[in-house]
């Protein structure tokens, strides 16, 4: 049952980093700041997966760190529905993202583990 959820997570985590990787090349109406902040996405992404793999992260909180991502997502999405994101809400977003990328490392390091998947 645990290699089940396991499992699971790893693919649904696989899925999101691929469809968070940005562009190879940026259109020319993106600017520098789109592609830095899709590559810091794939970042945490990246260290989701490898904390996953070694059995750094178990299965509730890689759960819990998803689920803060996709918070995320959906703010930048609400930030972004009135066509312009503001000073103060890009602000709030970049705490946000701090948060998440600080709960990662947290839950990579504290002593909860599994069995490294694969092993």
């Amino acid at each position: 049952m645990d290699l089940k959820i396991i499992a699971s997570v790893l693919s649904f985590t696989l899925a999101s980093a691929a469809l968070a990787q940005a562009p190879a090349t940026p259109s020319p109406q993106d600017s520098g700041t789109h592609s830095s902040v899709a590559q810091r996405e794939a970042n945490r992404q990246k260290r989701v997966e490898q904390g996953v793999s070694s059995g750094q992260l178990t299965p509730r909180e890689t759960a819990n760190i998803q689920k803060r991502e996709a918070k995320l997502d959906t703010d930048k999405a609400a930030a972004k529905a009135d066509g312009k994101v503001t000073f103060t809400e890009r602000q709030q977003l970049r705490r946000d993202e701090k948060q998440v990328n600080h709960a990662i490392e947290h839950q990579k390091h504290d002593r909860q583990r599994v069995a490294p998947a694969g092993k």
